[in-house]
């Protein structure tokens, strides 16, 4: 099979890269607006960029439903912070609950339940539940596409990372502690208990 992308409609072009770029691990972003207001959402478009300085990116797309930015790409161009949360297995459910198209004046820190704990460096509250969080000052935002289902790339500078001690032994996580969890195609995810080892070449 051989697919010209400019042949076909973007929607399946999505469908078709969410299939194939997998697992993908999920950003669960933290921001604020310049009002206040606190938004919480999930971004599987998501990678380590750089260790020094530590850098992280991710990448808001365009909504598809109604062409516009969503909330968190317009918290971070107004405020240049955020906090990003990994997702372990126990946050699924509430994740999933804030991946929902909202309007900007919904906290999803109250409609998840799940608990805001004041950052130390940045004005985004962290995910209290989250076993890894990271305070991040934004870098650069590069818009790839403003058409429905383009994206912009965030990149940000993490300032603090918060780990939790049990998973935490001399600078490596424990991943049978942090448990995790990956984006697949569609609505499905992925632990990460299956693993195994390969040695690099010298």
């Amino acid at each position: 099979m051989i697919i010209d992308p400019r042949n076909h409609d973007p929607r399946s072009i999505y469908k078709l890269m969410i299939g194939s770029i997998v697992p993908r691990p999920i950003a669960f972003v933290s921001s604020i607006s310049a009002d206040g207001i606190r938004n919480l959402a999930p971004f599987s478009f998501f990678a380590g960029v750089s260790a020094d300085p530590p850098v992280i990116c991710f990448c808001p797309m365009v909504r598809s439903s109604d062409g516009k930015k969503k909330d968190t790409l317009q918290n971070i161009e107004s405020t240049r912070e955020f906090v990003v949360n990994v997702v372990s297995e126990e946050l699924v459910g509430q994740m999933n609950l804030c991946s929902g198209e909202y309007p900007p004046d919904v906290d999803e820190f109250e409609l998840s339940r799940l608990t805001p704990v004041e950052s130390d460096l940045v004005r985004p509250p962290r995910v209290g539940e989250a076993r890894v969080s990271m305070e991040c000052k934004l870098r650069q935002i590069i818009s790839v596409s403003e058409k429905p289902l383009g994206a912009s790339i965030v990149l940000g500078e993490i300032l603090r990372f918060h780990v939790q001690d049990a998973l935490f032994d001399n600078f490596k996580i424990d991943p049978d502690q942090l448990r995790a969890v990956g984006r697949m195609g569609g609505p499905t995810y992925i632990r990460t208990r299956d693993r195994f080892n390969l040695e690099r070449p010298k």
